[in-house]
Order: structure tokens, then C-alpha cells, then sequence
């Protein structure tokens, strides 16, 4: 994959979404290469864990489209009707013990081949208690089902932002690189937990278990229609940014999140992959492309005003996240290009269909407040 120059930030003088508003099969999906694609004729059983979530139900919209999957078992705390004639819905609470062994029952029961693991939040959460139970005893859970019901395939949701945004960071972050996201922070440390527990399903493949495992991490995920904490920042009108940095960013279009999955699951491709739009972006460029007002505060001062705003439940996020503005982190996608998988939007293509979209949802905003 074309890398362009990187540059390290430095000092400068300063699943909560909805549907896809066109169906998956609709919009530009990624290129990719046919090779070893599942082979005609053959039908598969598609089981989506988070099926309500963001990626869930697109990936199911898409899974629905496809003559290969013969059924698709979505699996979810709250049970949801889904609009295609394939898709069979479960109601499993993966914080309750008892999911364990309802999950291995649903899985034998549908003969399931492939499970796609999205059941994790986009945002951080105060719930900090029943977030760990979801997603990183929920995964654990979820992992000894796969193993007891013999799933041919296991993908996992993961993101770019595990690695960590930190001063040593190389300019291109690869699969080898360590995760160094802070455990002082749930919602990373839950999603680390899960990565790990699922790393330990793949090396059991290693030693003869039947599987292929796959985690996908993407780059933070905007456009038109997925809400999350990136996208709230940049949607705000005014915005913080840390007063002597400028760091490098890179995105991932939502129809280009759903496809990745989907060639997941069409294509086995065992290990871990970055799954990022091609170029990067300083920051300041990405806040005046979105029309925002950007304020420099000193991290220090930021750290403490964002602390005291997270425990008051007025902050998006909570201050672990100021070094994404500080720091650079970002993703080398050259590994999942040489397996076939190549993004159809650009970091800087994605950023401009959310720009479009949120521009008229201001316009709006605007309106409701006049009228």
C-alpha cells in the first residue's frame, strides 16, 4: 500500500448509531480482490453477536444479499425483527452467566460457520461494571461457545485506538506493534481483554483446533450515518484541541467498516489486520475541514477541567482520551491490502461525506432553534 510522509505531532503554538441511510449493497464498497472467495454453490450459517449495533445490522443487510449464507442468527441483549427472510433473531444477555451455555446451544443448533463478534460499545460508558461484563467476560463467553459448537470462524471487532497514542510511536503503527492504550481506562481495557482472549482461541488453532480467527482493527469509523465518540467531537461546534500539538489522523468510512467484515467473512484470513483509509490528516486541517472553532488549552489545565466534566456526565469522554489529541496513532494497512481488501474511501474521502452529512444536520439544528 502507498504510505505517504509521516510526520510525529509536535510542538506548533497550539454500537449508539443508526442504520445506514442506503443499504450496504448501495453505496461503494471496497475493492477486492476475488481469489479464493467462498466457492459457488457453498451456504453458509452467519452468526452476528451486537446484531442492533451500528456494524451489526448493516453487516446482516449485506449477509442478506449474499446467495452463499443461507441463514444468519443474530444474537443481541434485546430482541430486534430484522427485514430480511434469512435472519433468525436470538435475545442473549452476554453479561448474565448463563450466556455461555445458551450461546453453545444456538450455535450447534443453527450449525453455525461463522461467528462476527461486534458486540462492544463505540463510546466510553459510566457503566464501567456492566461494560467489563459485556465486552470482555462476554467475550471469554462467547469464545468458549465458538470452541464447544466447532465454528469454523471466528471474526472479532477490534480498533486502531488499542495501540495507544503516545510520543514514541513509530509513524506507521503495524499488527506486530504492542497495544498500549491505558488499562486505567475501561473502555480500553475491556476491549484489550477481549483482543486477549481471543488471541488464545487463535493460538489454540495453532495446535489443531479447527477455526480460523481473525480480528480486524479499524481506524476510527465516521460518515454519514455511524455516531460515536469521534464523530461527537467532531460534530461540536467548538472544540478543544491541546495547545502545542498537532497530530496526524487517519479515518476508516463506515461502508468501508462493513465490507471489511464481510471479507472477513468471505475469505479466510486467520490473524490480525489494520483496516485504514489510505493518507492522513493533521488534525488542525481535519477541525477546519468540519468548519469547527478549535481552542488550544494547555494539557495539563485539560486534564483536569475533562476529569471533573466526565464525573459530572457532562464530557463525551474521559481525560485518557486527550492524548489522541497530542499524540499521533496511526495504522499501517499494507497487511490486509496484500491479503485483497482495499478501502474505497480515503481518510480524507471519508471525512468530507460525514462533513456533508453533518452540515445539513446543522442547518437543521439551526432551524429548530429559530422556528
Amino acid at each position: 500500500m502507498k504510505r505517504e510522509p509521516q510526520r510525529r505531532a509536535k510542538p506548533r503554538g497550539p454500537s449508539d448509531a443508526a442504520p445506514l441511510s442506503a443499504p450496504p449493497s448501495e453505496a461503494p464498497l471496497a475493492t477486492v480482490a476475488r481469489g479464493d472467495l467462498v466457492a459457488a454453490g457453498s451456504r453458509r450459517v452467519v452468526a452476528v453477536t451486537g446484531a442492533s449495533s451500528f456494524l451489526g445490522s448493516n453487516l446482516i443487510a449485506l449477509l442478506e444479499e449474499d446467495d452463499s449464507v443461507s441463514r444468519i442468527v443474530a444474537i443481541d441483549e434485546t430482541s430486534k425483527t430484522f427485514p430480511g427472510p434469512k435472519t433468525r433473531s436470538y435475545e442473549v444477555d452476554l453479561t448474565q452467566p448463563t450466556s455461555e451455555a445458551r450461546l453453545a446451544e444456538i450455535l450447534a443448533a443453527e450449525s453455525a460457520h461463522t461467528i462476527v463478534h461486534l458486540a462492544f460499545l463505540a463510546s466510553p460508558s459510566h457503566g464501567s461494571a456492566w461494560v467489563h461484563e459485556l465486552e470482555s467476560v462476554g467475550t471469554m463467553r462467547i469464545t468458549v461457545a465458538a470452541r464447544e459448537a466447532r465454528v469454523r470462524k471466528f471474526v472479532l471487532w477490534s480498533q486502531t485506538m488499542l495501540y495507544g497514542a503516545e510520543p514514541t510511536n513509530p509513524n506507521f503503527l503495524t499488527e506486530k506493534h504492542p497495544l498500549r492504550a491505558s488499562r486505567s481506562e475501561p473502555f480500553f481495557a475491556d476491549k484489550l481483554e477481549a483482543e486477549a482472549e481471543v488471541q488464545r482461541l487463535y493460538q489454540q488453532t495453532q495446535h489443531g483446533l479447527d477455526c480460523v480467527v481473525t480480528t480486524l482493527r479499524t481506524a476510527p469509523i465516521v460518515g454519514p450515518s455511524v455516531r460515536n465518540v469521534i464523530t461527537r467531537y467532531l460534530a461540536r461546534r467548538v472544540v478543544a484541541t491541546m495547545m502545542g500539538f498537532d497530530p496526524l489522523v487517519q479515518f476508516l468510512h463506515e461502508v468501508d467498516a462493513i465490507a471489511a467484515l464481510k471479507f472477513a467473512v468471505d475469505r479466510d484470513i486467520a490473524g490480525t489486520f489494520n483496516v485504514v483509509g489510505d493518507g492522513i490528516l493533521p488534525l488542525s486541517t481535519v477541525l477546519r475541514v468540519c468548519g469547527r472553532v478549535a481552542v488550544p488549552i494547555p494539557h495539563p489545565v485539560a486534564e483536569r477541567v475533562n476529569a471533573a466534566l466526565w464525573l459530572a456526565q457532562l464530557a463525551d469522554a474521559p481525560p485518557e482520551f486527550l492524548k489522541y489529541l497530542r499524540f499521533l496513532c496511526v495504522a499501517d494497512g499494507s497487511k490486509i491490502a496484500a491479503a485483497g481488501f482495499r478501502p474505497a474511501y480515503s481518510t480524507r474521502e471519508a471525512l468530507l461525506d460525514f462533513v456533508n452529512a453533518q452540515r445539513l444536520r446543522d442547518v437543521r439544528l439551526i432551524e429548530e432553534n429559530v422556528g
